[in-house]
């Protein structure tokens, strides 16, 4: 007997299935301490979804510091040991883009990182909070000469050179301050990452970096000029990497070029920087490589290029962010509106569930198409699932939050839902589109809460508009000691 096709699966992507349970949590995507309590609310680091956003309100970022913790230590342990086991060491920088505050600063600092910042912002925030200014990487491609200028002065550990500009840039600047900075200098390997066209950064045809052999002129000009101090090269070939063959085919390269330069200017080259862009898994089919395994495997190939080639293997450095971060951030909301939409000439319908959030909170759907998972949070249910997409309220057709998902049929206005691996690129792409205010941020650990970043109010955005605000207006600000 022939069974009659279902009218939804011509809207469901190939990759979504209905969970049998639609209680459960994948353990890819949540933090570590994520569970279900005995009333069958989201619990994370020992507090209720219900508690968290009757204390804080929503929408609301959660961040399980313990997950956040772990992940920074076992990645640098497991490096650490490839590597060592390799013949040489190995450091790891937190990618402050992901997500920086105060609070993460310091944990970066307590577990033993590094970290790399792209703006005077990020660098201000970073040594307002403490941390050591010669464990500092400084990227971006066009650095201005006062974040330069303030890198110089506070002693920042590294400076990444993205053009032959900025290269005359900061010699002027280190021959006028009587310093010598430590540089890198970024490279276009070529290789293309396996990811969104504009998280792909090593491939010609885009703003960071310089060419090889651009790269092997600068390094030349670098030692004959003797004012900065050449650490070595630097590659970044994309994000949300799931493989290491990209990392090797770059490597193989650099190195190459490492080989060439050190014999050029007569003298090794201490250090190369690979990078980052280790992913994440945001669906239940995405499998990312554990850091132990991605550790070893690329320790291992590392140690055989650099043999074939007849040299040592220099110290050599990555710069992961989302993948330390990502997975311990989880964001609440509160449902709105629930509206049945039928989709095309046949009986398929997709749920539209507004949220008091958006593309202001997470702008990734919207910017790269990305695609989230979410859960009812406030109980569990035994209701059938329905198809839904979650959508913001921002007065946008794009401000979508999660693409495709099922939920419980019973969902009801007033239920809080969560949407995990929120940690990195949210927080840092926010913005107040529709005069929307941030939301507030929230470190969780051990059952207790505490406020990372309070709440935006409508006040705080209004103080900026000079119609109501006689507040002068603010230059750019240096660091003070």
């Amino acid at each position: 007997m022939s069974v009659a096709p279902d009218p939804a699966a011509s809207i469901v992507p190939d990759w979504l299935s209905e969970p049998g349970d639609l209680n459960a949590l994948c353990t890819k995507l949540w933090p570590a301490n994520a569970r279900r309590n005995s009333g069958g609310e989201i619990e994370l680091g020992g507090l209720w979804a219900s508690e968290l956003a009757s204390q804080f309100g929503t929408p609301l970022m959660v961040i399980d510091e313990d997950d956040a913790r772990s992940r920074m230590r076992s990645t640098l342990e497991a490096f650490t040991a490839a590597f060592a086991e390799a013949g040489t060491s190995a450091s790891i920088y937190y990618a402050g883009k992901a997500f920086l505050t105060g609070a993460v600063v310091q944990w970066v600092r307590e577990e033993g990182l590094n970290l790399d910042v792209a703006s005077l912002g990020e660098l201000t925030l970073a040594l307002r909070a403490g941390f050591p200014a010669e464990r500092i990487g400084f990227h971006g491609n066009n650095k201005s000469v006062a974040e330069l200028s303030c890198a110089i002065r506070e002693g920042v550990g590294s400076i990444v050179l993205d053009s032959w500009y900025e290269l005359e840039r900061l010699t002027t600047l280190a021959r006028e301050m009587g310093a010598r900075p430590r540089v890198r200098i970024r490279v276009n390997s070529g290789v293309h990452a396996s990811t969104h066209s504009y998280l792909a950064t090593a491939h010609e045809d885009q703003k960071f970096g310089v060419t090889i052999a651009d790269a092997e002129r600068m390094a030349v000009q670098v030692a004959e000029e003797n004012v900065l101090e050449l650490l070595g090269f630097h590659s970044h070939i994309g994000s949300q990497i799931f493989e290491t063959s990209g990392f090797l085919a770059a490597a193989d390269r650099l190195l190459d070029l490492h080989d060439r330069t050190s014999k050029a200017i007569g003298r090794g080259l201490p250090e190369l920087n690979l990078g980052g862009g280790f992913g994440i898994a945001y669906l239940e089919h995405e499998t990312p490589l554990a850091p132990a395994h991605m550790a070893t495997e690329l320790a291992r190939e590392l140690a055989a290029q650099a043999a074939e080639r007849g040299i040592p293997l220099p110290h050599v450095a990555f710069e992961p962010g989302r993948s330390l971060i990502g997975p311990a951030g989880v964001t609440f909301y509160e449902v709105g509106t629930i509206k049945a939409v039928h989709v095309g000439e046949g009986d398929a319908v997709r749920h539209y569930v507004s949220v008091d959030g958006g593309m202001s909170d997470n702008a990734r759907p919207a910017l790269y198409d990305a695609d989230y998972t979410v859960r009812l949070a406030s109980r569990a249910s035994t209701a059938d699932a329905m198809l839904v997409r979650v959508a913001g309220k921002h007065c946008e057709s794009g401000d979508i939050v999660v693409h495709d998902d099922y939920l419980p049929s019973d969902l009801a206005l007033g239920d809080l839902v969560a949407v995990p691996a929120t940690g990195a690129y949210c927080h840092s792409l926010s913005s107040n589109y529709n005069y929307l205010t941030r939301p507030a941020i929230v470190a969780v650990r051990h059952g207790a809460a505490e406020l990372m970043v309070r709440r935006e109010t409508i006040e705080d955005l209004l103080m900026r508009d000079m119609t109501f605000s006689a507040a002068p207006t603010p230059h750019e600000q240096e660091p003070t000691a």
